[in-house]
């Protein structure tokens, strides 16, 4: 178990997760938390990392910051996502090791997983089979930083775990018109096709690939766990075993929101991965289940959406 007065480095605290990882960690306890902005330390500058670990010293990291967006964003900087994500996660967990940090937690994405992974998809599913070509740079990145903290175990005794989340959403997402996933995306369009009275939304694809989505406070509250009840080298999928199409999230959200017009698709638009379904089994023999349901989850993220305008605008 953790002490409670441990000195915590969460890196991304501005972001989805690692706000609500802070706020998970505050909720059991955890007040010495140190974060920087992106301002205040860029994560891609190794030599900015490497001093900040010198001298702050913190004893279990958090690391939650990434480069992160939709189809639209990964295919038009893949050159980007690969290169920022590499090397903010190298810089981080090397500095981390260099400084002897007790416990290191690395967040992935499900996105590692083979395109035609066997469904629901196990942790041993990993490089078995080609990743998905849209988001291929970003779950290369994931890959080696998930894989950089198994070798540091294996060579070395470090004590480093990995979370790899199914698709997540909640307070302090990015509803940003290109940039954004597809559910923030969702509320925000169907958000502003309410109050310009449109009579129609026009989605990407056909509607037919089968996603998961997990609230994101649930998320912080399996990391948390974890950082006290496991250590290994594989990685841990968080998810809640459950999956709809994308054409019901989209009524989904639509229903949430209060668009009454209709939805029409386009199918020259890609649809992605046919289905993404993570095998959560090991986090319930570990003892962890999510709690919140995704209809709930989504009136907790358009009211998050309403109350925060600056955010559409991300």
């Amino acid at each position: 178990m953790m002490d409670k007065n441990a000195k915590i480095y969460v890196a991304g605290h501005k972001g989805m997760v690692g706000s609500a990882i802070v706020r998970a960690l505050q909720k059991e306890g955890y007040n010495n938390i140190i974060t920087r902005t992106h301002a205040e330390l860029n994560l891609i500058r190794q030599d900015d990392v490497e001093a900040f670990f010198e001298k702050e010293k913190p004893e279990i990291v958090v690391l939650a910051a990434a480069k992160v967006g939709g189809i639209v964003a990964n295919e038009s900087a893949l050159a980007d996502f690969m290169y920022d994500n590499m090397m903010l996660e190298m810089n981080v967990i090397h500095a981390a090791f260099e400084n002897n940090c007790k416990k290191l937690l690395f967040l992935g994405s499900s996105c590692i997983y083979p395109r035609l992974a066997p469904q629901p998809m196990p942790e041993s599913c990993l490089l078995t089979g080609e990743l998905e070509k849209t988001n291929e740079a970003y779950a290369l990145a994931k890959i080696s930083g998930l894989k950089y903290c198994e070798f540091l175990n294996r060579q070395y005794g470090t004590d480093y775990i990995s979370v790899m989340p199914t698709n997540l959403y909640g307070p302090n997402d990015n509803y940003h018109p290109t940039h954004s996933h597809v559910l923030p995306a969702l509320i925000r369009r169907f958000h502003e096709a309410k109050e310009s009275g449109l009579e129609s939304v026009t989605c990407w694809g056909d509607g037919s690939p089968l996603r998961e989505f997990l609230y994101v406070d649930d998320l912080a509250d399996l990391c948390v766990f974890l950082l006290n009840n496991y250590s290994g080298n594989e990685t841990v999928n968080a998810g809640t075993g459950k999956e709809l199409t994308i054409k019901e999230l989209t009524e989904l959200v639509a229903k949430v929101v209060g668009y009454k017009g209709k939805i029409e698709w386009d199918t020259t638009k890609p649809n992605g991965t046919p289905r993404k379904l993570l095998d959560v089994s090991k986090a319930t023999a570990l003892g962890w289940t999510y709690k919140t349901e995704l209809e709930d989850g989504i009136k907790l993220a358009y009211e998050d959406f309403l109350n925060n305008p600056m955010r559409a605008e991300r």
